[in-house]
């Protein structure tokens, strides 16, 4: 007789299929843990007790289905969340991307309005902004959406402001978002050399060729497969001597990725292409 867990393992391969084949997004090859963990906190806020309820309601409920893809794709970020990452790439790429004319950033499954206007105040200190390209891309479109709006509640503005001057800001963080109210929301010069496109890492080939590649916070919830694609689509964007920066331990150690790049920081995941 099988287990309930082999039970659910089922229920859950079956309903990843279904989300891929109805809404076409690709969850596949996402690692099961992290999958589980968002399905049974998805299903305890909606009161369902399998994941075969769970795939009724999101294949008949579009408000479900629209719910369900949100919880398994959304990764809060902050304002430069990370300091010391920051500060790095100011030493790093910047130096990198004032060698070409006109350089382009791909940030991958990006789901955040702070990290691709985080990229956006960093260029404009570096007097890059205005010839840079940036593309920000993620497979969910309703999330991407709401990041290209450009906005964060305005609770978190002491928060962003203080990780902001630790991170080397050159000046007041007033200087690039005004308050509105509960929202904060960034210039319009920010916004000129941005592009928004839906992308799926799962299924997609790669697009153009970019001078740095950021992916932060997607990879973890990878199974080995798809974060093996993953590496290879963005060895296959970038140059020799680009510049990549994932999550520390997102596969690079192993090969044949371990003899195509040298780490810049492998504490903070930033490496630079070589083969």
């Amino acid at each position: 007789m099988p287990t309930m867990q082999t039970v659910e393992d089922l229920e859950i391969d079956l309903l990843l299929e279904g989300v891929f084949r109805y809404f076409g997004h690709d969850f596949r090859g996402y690692q099961r843990d992290s999958v589980r963990r968002k399905l049974h906190a998805f299903m305890r806020s909606r009161e369902l007790r399998t994941v075969s309820a769970l795939q009724e309601r999101t294949l008949h409920e579009p408000e479900v289905g629209a719910a369900l893809l949100r919880a398994l794709s959304l990764r809060p970020g902050a304002l430069f969340d990370d300091p010391a990452y920051f500060q790095l790439l100011r030493r790093t790429m910047v130096p990198w991307l004032r060698s070409f004319p006109s350089p382009r950033i791909w940030l991958a499954e990006c789901a955040s309005a702070e990290d691709v206007y985080g990229m956006a105040i960093l260029l404009a200190e570096e007097k890059l902004l205005d010839r840079t390209q940036i593309f920000a891309t993620a497979e969910n479109d309703v999330l991407l959406a709401e990041a290209s709006e450009g906005g964060f509640a305005s609770e978190h503005f002491e928060s962003y402001e203080r990780n902001y001057r630790e991170s080397g800001g050159m000046a007041d963080l007033d200087a690039y978002c005004a308050r509105q109210g509960e929202r904060a929301v960034f210039s319009e010069h920010l916004r000129s050399n941005i592009v928004w496109a839906q992308y799926s890492l799962a299924t997609d080939a790669s697009f153009n060729e970019f001078q740095m590649i950021i992916c932060r916070r997607a990879m973890p919830d990878f199974g080995a497969y798809l974060k093996r694609r993953t590496l290879q689509l963005f060895y296959e964007s970038m140059p020799v001597f680009g510049m990549l920066s994932v999550d520390r331990g997102d596969g690079l150690d192993t090969a044949p990725f371990v003899s195509r790049y040298k780490p810049i920081s492998s504490e903070l995941g930033l490496y630079r292409r070589v083969a």
